[in-house]
């Protein structure tokens, strides 16, 4: 039960301080350039990249079998394409250039972003029991992911004339999701080896979906010139150094 707890917490932590973070860089840089937030997004799916394909989906193959990872990761690639076709989501960084929409447009982000946190959080649950070291550093890699989305919902919010304190609850509160998700994916994973690679398989899916539907396209659209590229590129680098060392 203490274990689950803090990988609870963990999942959480990754959730509002990743969001926070981002709140906190659009309040102080109301226009941060399209180099650096392209760089961000392609510098954490590049990171995300390295997780799913060197640690997460090897992991769910061995705590199961190829089938199982590969109906996990299936399941979960169709799961976020549910939520995209049926929760309202603006993609990333296309809402902070048009602010007429402002709080509108803020409300219906914060609520996109805090759908996709849950099977973010399900990733690092599963990703804990499994192994504990894999697991941290997804939830610092979502975390970073989380930044960029963080300062995609807060921008419109601070066009709007929200008050300061109201858009830090706010996109504090879309965070929340992933604490419920770590909980649920630490839960289903330490029941058997069979759900344990079937949510390894679920988070890789549900990842490697956001990596190219959301991060990688997102990194080229908001970028400029080769920053998202360069971003996606020094991150799966930076995975691969880092899961060689821990």
């Amino acid at each position: 039960m203490n274990d689950l707890m803090q990988i609870t917490l963990i999942g959480l932590a990754a959730g509002i301080i990743g969001t926070g973070s981002g709140t906190i860089i659009a309040l102080f840089v109301r226009h941060p350039s399209r180099s650096l937030l392209g760089f961000i997004l392609g510098f954490a799916g590049g990171i995300m990249l390295a997780i799913v394909l060197t640690d997460l989906l090897p992991e769910s193959i061995e705590a199961g079998s190829f089938f199982l990872a590969f109906t996990g990761l299936l399941i979960g690639t169709l799961f976020i394409l549910f939520v995209d076709l049926k929760i309202p989501h603006v993609h990333f960084f296309e809402t902070t250039e048009e602010l007429a929409r402002f709080i509108r447009t803020g409300t219906i982000l914060g609520f996109g972003i805090a759908m996709h946190n849950l099977p973010e959080g399900i990733a690092i649950g599963a990703s804990y029991v499994a192994s504990p070291a894999l697991g941290f550093t997804l939830a610092v890699t979502i975390a970073l992911h989380n930044i960029p989305e963080g300062i995609a919902m807060a921008c419109p919010l601070c066009a709007g004339g929200m008050r300061i304190r109201w858009i830090l609850v706010y996109t504090a509160m879309a965070g929340l999701p992933m604490g419920l998700g770590a909980f649920v994916g630490a839960s289903l994973g330490a029941i058997s080896p069979v759900v344990l690679s079937l949510s390894l398989g679920f988070a890789g899916g549900a990842m490697l979906y956001i990596i190219f539907g959301e991060l990688i396209p997102g990194a080229q659209d908001s970028g400029s010139g080769h920053s998202g590229t360069f971003g996606a590129v020094f991150g799966t680098i930076a995975g691969i150094l880092l899961l060689s060392v821990i």
